[in-house]
């Protein structure tokens, strides 16, 4: 339905002194912090994993060489959304110079529901990451204590025990990451780089990452969180997160959680000519997914 007259009839009236509601600030682009970003240019793009070999065996004297298979262990599938929105003015409403004040200001409400969208839509991956029925290339959630291995063993990026905040879970998730093993059981070297974290609980981050000695004792012990450059990253706050307890570390293995840009933002605008009405229009086209579920550590809170 276009934006007509009768909705903006104090807009027509001497003596208006101010319009509110659409200038509020907005978050930034926070999806930044957990995503690779890449370009497009098909319908959706599919990554697989690949299985390197075992470690080598001892070959005794005059027996011959073992060998190994390269396989494929899983394939991650992006498919791209469309995301658009628009409105428009009446011609009547154009008539009475209504246009550049309504084009103006609802441009800007354009802007700001499809970056909403966007975020909205990158912290869905997080929210619903323990959820079972919400599966990956590895038909596991991505957040699971059995992600499967070519080698029969598995990965865990979850604690056993749902855990919250406080410096024994994350000292154990620390630990967790550093044993991961790649698809034939080899140790990967895996690092945490920054902790994603709902405004809930910024102020526990900050304790446990920026003080200089241990958090909620009497004991006078460095904390060693800090003082080993753990999460070197530090933390970065997510505003779309909907668990206040559940809380998330970035890691260093690469291929992780992936943001593939289809076609970019871009707004247009047209007139209709039945109607005379002026329409305007946003659109982007992209997907957020996951390859390699070591890509990010999370818990669920107690």
């Amino acid at each position: 339905m276009a934006i007509s007259r009768a909705q903006l009839l104090k807009e027509l009236l001497p003596g208006l002194n101010a319009l509110f509601g659409l200038e509020y600030k907005r978050y930034g682009e926070e999806h930044k912090e957990i995503y690779e970003t890449e370009t497009s240019e098909r319908s959706f793009e599919e990554e697989t994993k690949l299985s390197g070999f075992s470690a080598a065996p001892v070959k005794n004297e005059g027996q011959a060489i073992a060998y190994d298979n390269a396989q494929e262990a899983w394939t991650a599938r992006y498919n791209h959304e469309t995301i658009a929105l628009g409105f428009s003015i009446t011609e009547e409403a154009v008539e009475d110079n209504l246009y550049d004040s309504l084009s103006s200001r609802y441009t800007k409400a354009l802007a700001r529901a499809m970056a909403y969208t966007k975020q909205v839509k990158a912290a869905f991956i997080l929210n619903q990451g323990f959820n079972p029925g919400v599966t990956y290339g590895d038909n596991r959630a991505l957040f699971a204590t059995d992600h499967p291995l070519v080698s029969g063993g598995v990965n865990s990026n979850r604690p056993a025990t749902p855990a919250d905040l406080n410096e024994t879970s994350l000292e154990a998730a620390v630990i967790q990451i550093a044993a991961w093993t790649d698809e034939r059981g080899l140790l990967i070297a895996a690092k945490p780089k920054k902790m994603i974290i709902p405004p809930a609980l910024m102020f526990v981050a900050t304790r446990l990452l920026e003080t200089e000695l241990r958090v909620g004792t009497t004991d006078n012990d460095i904390n060693a969180i800090k003082n080993n450059g753990a999460i070197p990253g530090g933390y970065t706050v997510n505003h779309w997160l909907t668990d206040n307890n559940a809380w998330f570390l970035t890691t260093d293995v690469p291929n992780g959680l992936k943001h593939f840009v289809r076609a970019p933002l871009a707004n247009s605008m047209d007139g209709d000519f039945d109607t005379g009405n002026v329409r305007y229009k946003a659109r982007e086209r992209y997907s957020f997914g996951v390859s390699d579920p070591l890509g990010i550590f999370g818990s669920p809170g107690a």
